[in-house]
């Protein structure tokens, strides 16, 4: 915990004008309840913060940037549960989505699921060449529930999207390079630094400026993003009154593959 911080899962450093944010929930940086608020919460602050101009998140250790929400929470097939975690994970990304400041995703590992959502709401994605992305929540009965289905297809269009997501295709960094997905990708080991330097370049700007011209780039899409957020989340607390989401998430966590009902 930290003045910026209420959660241990998030840790915060301040370097000059920058808030580098490392989620470190080991062992795959996993999302869950206390993140979530945590996140919320610590946006909130940084926003409060006249010195933090930018914000840069990466996930603590080699192998992992985010896996995503930690899937035990919906091993029981609890709609209550999944409402109420949809909501957090909606409230959460949304927060930093509307970061006054520039955000910037240090994308050091794997980022899938709920951890590529967390990198979707950031403004811009730097990966490292070993990274892979997807959104593979189908695979288990489930659907992003964070912003996927709506900004995945607003940063690479609908082809893409549907193939990450309905087919779910895992991305290399250098895919990812090439569809828009991220705007650039460095050696392994390099995405923090590299995000460090490009918050520097903001710094450089009028913080005020900055955070108009983010939001005239933004008004767009403020006509359509919203309603799909919440649809979003309704559809994906609706799957669990199906057979298929609870076989889903109980295969992954038995290390088989699930036997669909299509129900």
């Amino acid at each position: 915990m930290s003045e910026y911080s209420p959660t241990d899962k998030l840790k915060v450093e301040i370097i000059e004008h920058t808030a580098l944010v490392t989620i470190d929930n080991p062992g795959a940086n996993t999302w869950d309840a206390e993140s979530l608020t945590g996140l919320k919460t610590l946006v909130a602050n940084l926003n409060a913060d006249r010195n933090i101009y930018s914000l840069v998140i990466t996930g603590a250790g080699e192998k992992f940037f985010s896996a995503g929400a930690d899937l035990k929470m919906f091993a029981d097939g609890d709609k209550e549960v999944a409402q109420d975690i949809g909501l957090k994970f909606g409230q959460a990304f949304e927060a930093l989505a509307d970061f006054r400041g520039v955000s910037i995703a240090a994308i050091n590992g794997f980022a899938m699921g709920g951890g590529l959502e967390c990198a979707l709401a950031c403004d811009i994605r730097i990966a490292e060449e070993q990274a892979q992305l997807a959104l593979p929540e189908a695979k288990v009965g489930l659907l992003p529930c964070a912003g996927g289905t709506q900004r995945l297809t607003q940063l690479v269009g609908s082809g893409w999207a549907k193939r990450v997501i309905l087919c779910g295709e895992r991305l290399k960094a250098a895919k990812a390079l090439d569809i828009g997905l991220v705007e650039e990708v460095v050696a392994t080991g390099a995405a923090k630094e590299t995000a460090l330097e490009m918050a520097k370049q903001v710094a450089a700007q009028s913080p005020v400026a900055v955070t108009y011209c983010k939001e005239l780039i933004h008004q767009a899409r403020q006509e359509t993003i919203p309603k799909g957020l919440l649809l979003e989340r309704e559809r994906f607390v609706q799957l669990f009154d199906t057979a298929d989401q609870k076989e889903g998430v109980n295969a992954f966590l038995d290390k088989r593959n699930p036997e669909w009902k299509n129900a």
